[in-house]
């Protein structure tokens, strides 16, 4: 099969695209044709080693979608010819290739409407965001929240996600994003570039931050006293609040079906739509690594594999 892999660490430049051997369906997998595959802003720090996998050759990537080739024993609920999608078990990277085989029970069937460019581009960022915001956040109608980083994958998602609630929704974005953010949903969009948050921010009942930083930091000033915030681009715990009286939390971002149809459901009620995509084929996956690398990108980029 085609992939895209590192024989050793290092920036975009290390990233080949080359065959390497198919996959097959242990117990309990299948194994998917790739259709798309997602670029997720970890992947760059898999490729230089941030994440100690010391096992080469590396396939980079997460999430996926495609058709079902094999299955293996014990599978019941799955069947060749199944369009599914889905993201790799937690710890493992393997999706920038022509075929995977991954754990039948983190693989949920993909809607038939849904385009497999679409669902790949909204598997890591829909579970990342349903853990953060339904299950971590806890978020409740007529409540508000800060999300930061409005024009990403992940905050694109929870911002339709917290209106689909009846949250109201203030996002922070850069100039060229305002109108994208607020053709989201988003009721208040704030101007980072021009603009202090915590200068026009007050009283909010949650913040999901998805920049890390020092606005991670400083979003613990605009929740009020008994506020949550959640954090996923802080590292593996959450930055440590400045005040007692709110919460800071670290999403657990775990693999299972229900989310993923969750996420299905979302799309086919019309509650969320699919980011907006930048597409890549499969052999140009390094240049989409470099778009990624520099974090500042509108929705998603999407690798294009047959």
């Amino acid at each position: 099969m085609k992939a895209a892999y590192i024989e050793k660490f290092g920036g975009p430049e290390v990233l080949k695209y080359g065959d390497l051997p198919d996959p097959v369906a242990g117990a309990g997998q299948v194994v998917v044709d790739t259709v798309a595959a997602s670029v997720n802003g970890a992947d760059p720090k898999v490729a230089a080693g941030d994440y100690k996998q010391t096992t080469f050759p590396l396939i980079l990537g997460r999430d996926f979608s495609g058709v079902v080739s094999a299955v293996g024993a014990g599978v019941q609920d799955l069947r060749i010819g199944d369009d599914v999608f889905g993201v790799l078990e937690a710890g493992r990277d393997g999706t920038y290739c022509e075929k995977i085989a991954v754990g039948a029970s983190i693989v949920a069937k993909k809607p038939a409407g849904m385009p497999h460019v679409d669902a790949a581009a909204l598997a890591l960022i829909g579970l990342t965001t349903l853990r953060s915001v339904e299950d971590t956040l806890k978020l409740k109608s007529g409540e508000t929240i800060l999300i930061q980083g409005g024009a990403g994958g992940v905050a694109g998602f929870a911002i339709q996600l917290a209106k689909h609630i009846g949250a109201k929704v203030i996002t922070t974005t850069s100039t060229a994003n305002l109108g994208f953010v607020r053709d989201l949903g988003a009721d208040e969009v704030i101007d980072y570039k021009t603009t202090d948050f915590t200068k026009v921010v007050k009283n909010c009942d949650a913040v999901f931050d998805t920049v890390g930083g020092d606005v991670a930091l400083k979003s613990f000033a605009v929740l009020k006293p008994g506020g949550r915030a959640a954090f996923i681009a802080s590292g593996a715990q959450a930055p440590k609040p400045d005040r007692s009286d709110v919460t800071a939390l670290r999403p657990a971002v775990g693999r299972d079906r229900p989310p993923l149809e969750r996420i299905a459901e979302l799309y086919r009620s019309g509650a969320v739509r699919p980011p907006h995509v930048t597409l890549y084929d499969l052999s140009k996956a390094a240049d989409a690594l470099r778009v990624s690398e520099a974090r500042h990108l509108k929705g998603k980029l999407v690798l294009k594999v047959r």
